[in-house]
């Protein structure tokens, strides 16, 4: 089982190095489209991972337990939305289509592009540590198989994720050891925040729920702040909706099929 558990810990932080190693591969930025493709490709993803492996789980926890069972379930999720919006506001970063965002006292664009990156996996984490923890303590009938798929699928969003981060540094005519080395300790906060959640909540199995429905809060604000807004900006932005709907498919398809 530990061997199981370090591996569904650490396969999302090596989505994020496999794609910051685009920058060895390609030579130029990528183009708009190819980054609302990815962009899109990556909502579909967290979105069908928050429904499926998160929220469906905590209200089936308490489908036995009355009508009221799901407001911890509500709370936990617009939890998650207000803290990425407080690490929004007070943090120093750039979205994905360049806007500013938080007091930025300054700070370098490359710093500022971290954060962002930061803000992004901190929920994920969250994700795979609640679902582990779920695993771990026998709730809601998830297995290995389940904590797997979801690290599978956030690893799968993380790919691109990663290549978006380490390709504009490359642009800017950053070495490529060092692009490639910022793109992938972008990553590294997501082990981190999964550990963390992993302990915090299998101190506290009685509030599995709230927490799976927080990291599913969590994730869709990054949905919809972060990376629809990407997928959708000038022409063609049914690309990024087609990719949306086949990166939504897959994890589904996976969470069903395979758990």
């Amino acid at each position: 089982m530990t061997l199981n558990l370090i591996m569904t810990i650490l396969i999302p932080f090596a989505g994020t190095v496999l794609g910051s190693a685009m920058v060895f591969f390609l030579k130029d930025q990528l183009s708009e489209n190819i980054q609302k493709v990815l962009s899109g490709f990556a909502a579909g993803v967290m979105v069908a991972a928050s429904v499926w492996s998160l929220l469906l789980p905590a209200l089936e926890e308490g489908a036995n337990k009355g009508k009221l069972s799901v407001l911890p379930v509500a709370l936990g999720f617009l939890t998650g939305i207000g803290f990425l919006l407080l690490l929004d506001i007070v943090t120093p970063h750039i979205h994905l289509n360049g806007q500013k965002e938080g007091p930025q006292r300054g700070w370098k664009k490359t710093t500022r592009l971290m954060f962002a990156v930061t803000l992004h996996n901190i929920p994920e984490g969250m994700a795979v540590g609640v679902v582990c923890a779920s695993w771990l303590s026998n709730q809601n009938d998830i297995g290995f198989a389940a904590a797997l798929i979801l690290s599978i699928g956030i690893a799968i969003q993380n790919f691109p994720e990663g290549a978006i981060v380490s390709m504009p540094l490359r642009a800017e005519g950053m070495k490529k050891g060092k692009t490639f080395l910022l793109g992938a300790l972008s990553g590294i906060v997501e082990p981190i925040a999964t550990v963390l959640t992993l302990l915090a909540a299998s101190a506290v199995v009685t509030i599995l729920p709230f927490l799976q429905a927080f990291a599913a809060g969590a994730m869709i604000y990054v949905v919809v702040e972060e990376l629809i807004p990407e997928m959708s900006k000038g022409k063609h932005s049914n690309w990024g909706t087609i990719a949306f709907s086949l990166g939504f498919v897959l994890m589904m398809v996976l969470d069903i099929t395979l758990s």
